[in-house]
C-alpha cells in the first residue's frame, strides 16, 4: 500500500472516530441498583447526566446508601463500556490496522 493511500485511510478513520466520539457524548445509559432505588445516568463519555435516589432509601444508613450509589454507577459504567466498544468498533470496522 502506498503512502498516499495510507494517509487517505488514516484521514477517513480520523473522521469516523470523531463522529463516533460525538455520538458517544450524546448517548446515555442508565445504571440501576436496589430495584430502582438508585438510578445513575451517564453519557458514553462517562459524564454524569442524572442521579436519582428514591427518598425511601434515605431512611437507610449511610453505608447502604453509598453502596447503592456505587452499584448503580458500576452498572451504568459497564453499559457505557459496552456502548463504547460497539460504537468505536463500528467506526473502525473494515479499516486495516497496522501490525
Amino acid at each position: 500500500m502506498d503512502m498516499k493511500a495510507l494517509m487517505e485511510q488514516a484521514k477517513q478513520l480520523q473522521g469516523k472516530v470523531a463522529a463516533a466520539q460525538e455520538s458517544l457524548g450524546q448517548s446515555t445509559v442508565k445504571g440501576i441498583a436496589g430495584n430502582g432505588m438508585v438510578i445513575v445516568e451517564l453519557t458514553g463519555k462517562y459524564d454524569l447526566v442524572k442521579l436519582t435516589i428514591n427518598p425511601d432509601l434515605m431512611t437507610e444508613d449511610l453505608e447502604t446508601v453509598t453502596a447503592m450509589i456505587s452499584a448503580a454507577f458500576n452498572d451504568a459504567k459497564s453499559k457505557a463500556d459496552a456502548l463504547i466498544d460497539k460504537v468505536m468498533g463500528d467506526a473502525t470496522a473494515g479499516m486495516p490496522m497496522p501490525e
